[in-house]
C-alpha cells in the first residue's frame, strides 16, 4: 500500500491485506490497520525486550491491532465519525472467516478496555489503537502499568515512567502516521 505521505510502517501480514481485500475495504481502513499494527509492534518489542519474565501472546496482540476494526469494512461512516455497529460486525466477519474466538474477540473488545477480564494483550491492542495518534488515556496506561509493575514486583512509579518513554517516542511520531491515513480515500 502506497499513499501521498508513506511514512517506515511494517506492512499488514499477506492474510489480513488478502482479507481487507476480500471485504472490499476502504483503503483508508487500510490504512489505520497497518498504522496501528506498526505500533502494536513497537509495543511488543518493548514488553519483549524489557519484561524478559512476562508471558503474553505476541501473535494475538499483532492479530487484533491489524483487525481491531474490520467491521469498518461494513460500517463505513464510522471511518471518520462515531459509532461502535463496527465491534460485533468485526467480530463476526472473522469468525465466518474461520478466525478462532480468541484472535476475533480483538474487533469487539478493542474499545472495552476497562472490563474486568482484559488481559494484557487486551489492554496493548487498545493501547496501540490510542497511541497511534498520540492519544494518552491515563486509565488505560494505570491498568498497563499495574499489570507490568504486579508482573515485575517494581514499583508502579517505576514502570509508569518507563511506559512514558515508550509512549512519547511512539506519540512523536503521530502526525507521520495521521497524514499517511489521511492520504487514502475513505470510499474505495
Amino acid at each position: 500500500m502506497k499513499g501521498a505521505v508513506d511514512p517506515p510502517l511494517l506492512p499488514l501480514p499477506d492474510h489480513i491485506a488478502d482479507l481487507l481485500s476480500d471485504l472490499g475495504s476502504p483503503q483508508r481502513l487500510a490504512a489505520h490497520l497497518r498504522a496501528v499494527h506498526d505500533v502494536a509492534h513497537e509495543l511488543v518489542e518493548w514488553v519483549e525486550g524489557r519484561y524478559l519474565a512476562l508471558s503474553f501472546d505476541r501473535e494475538a496482540v499483532l492479530f487484533g491491532a491489524a483487525t481491531h476494526d474490520v467491521g469498518q469494512a461494513v460500517h463505513v461512516s464510522e471511518l471518520s465519525g462515531p459509532g461502535s455497529a463496527h465491534e460485533d460486525t468485526g467480530q463476526a466477519l472473522l469468525l465466518s472467516r474461520g478466525v478462532c474466538p480468541d484472535l476475533a474477540r480483538f474487533a469487539a473488545t478493542h474499545a472495552s478496555w476497562t472490563r474486568s477480564d482484559a488481559g494484557l494483550e487486551d489492554l496493548l491492542v487498545s493501547l496501540a489503537d490510542k497511541i497511534w495518534k498520540n492519544k494518552r488515556v491515563p486509565d488505560l496506561e494505570d491498568l498497563i502499568v499495574a499489570r507490568l509493575s504486579e508482573a515485575t514486583g517494581q514499583p508502579a512509579w517505576e514502570e509508569f515512567i518507563a511506559l512514558d518513554e515508550v509512549l512519547s517516542r511512539i506519540g512523536d511520531r503521530a502526525d507521520e502516521r495521521l497524514a499517511f491515513q489521511a492520504s487514502f480515500p475513505i470510499h474505495s
